[in-house]
């Protein structure tokens, strides 16, 4: 299955300029298996997700983008934004107590510097310095393919879970219509609810794919006939 999962809706999301019905919507039409709504610090009512999936027959599954000290984090299993959830290690013992799964959202912001990486010894100091964020020891998976991200810092990404062996998943964080259909991830088993997507993220079995606008995309370049799933 292919999904995208992390996207960011109006209003919740202060600077996304989608609702959640258009979302929905677009990923329809672009083939996608689902999406997750995973908006800024806000927590959507799972009860309203549950309805969204029902009124569009899609998938739809909650999440959160949690701003955190140590950067930003996906988060799929908890209800509720608390106070302490700007430390990412209060993230991680309220996601084991909820069985939950966490996702280092775009990890090359504050650490990749372009035009720094000037020889290879430069690159791997920036590496090297990114990799001491104690972050990357609580995580199911590093998003290493960001759909607002240039190609060089997604790069930086995919060497930055290679440094910790970490599995990796693709989304377009979408902020605008148009920016779905870049990059989701792709599970090799099927995926009817949100513990499906858990465990499936604890396990480790997905990774990154390109979309290039369209699932149908992606099948033709790969010689596929159907989705995984």
């Amino acid at each position: 299955m292919i999904i995208d999962i992390h996207t960011h809706t109006y209003p919740t999301s202060v600077d996304s300029f989608i609702d959640a019905d258009e979302l929905i919507e677009e990923a329809k039409r672009i083939g996608l298996d689902g999406v997750c709504i995973t908006d800024h610090d806000g927590f959507w009512d799972h009860r309203e997700v549950e309805d969204l999936s029902k009124r569009h027959n899609f998938l739809v599954l909650p999440g959160c983008e949690v701003t955190t000290e140590e950067g930003h984090l996906l988060v799929y299993g908890l209800r509720r934004y608390i106070f302490g959830m700007h430390r990412a290690g209060f993230v991680k013992d309220k996601l084991d107590r909820e069985n939950g799964a966490m996702v280092v959202a775009h990890p090359y912001r504050r650490t990749y510097r372009k035009g720094a990486d000037v020889d290879a010894d430069a690159y791997h100091e920036m590496l090297e310095r990114a990799s001491r964020n104690s972050v990357f020891d609580m995580v199911n998976g590093v998003e290493l393919l960001n759909g607002r991200g240039l190609p060089e810092e997604n790069a930086f990404s995919h060497d930055l879970a290679d440094w910790f062996g970490l599995p990796g998943t693709g989304a377009s964080d979408a902020h605008k219509l148009e920016d779905i259909g870049t990059y989701a991830t792709e599970f090799e088993r099927k995926i009817t609810c949100l513990d499906d997507l858990i465990v499936e993220l604890q396990a480790g079995r997905f990774k990154p794919v390109i979309l290039d606008r369209g699932v149908e995309a992606k099948r033709a370049e790969f010689g596929m006939t159907a989705a995984a799933g």
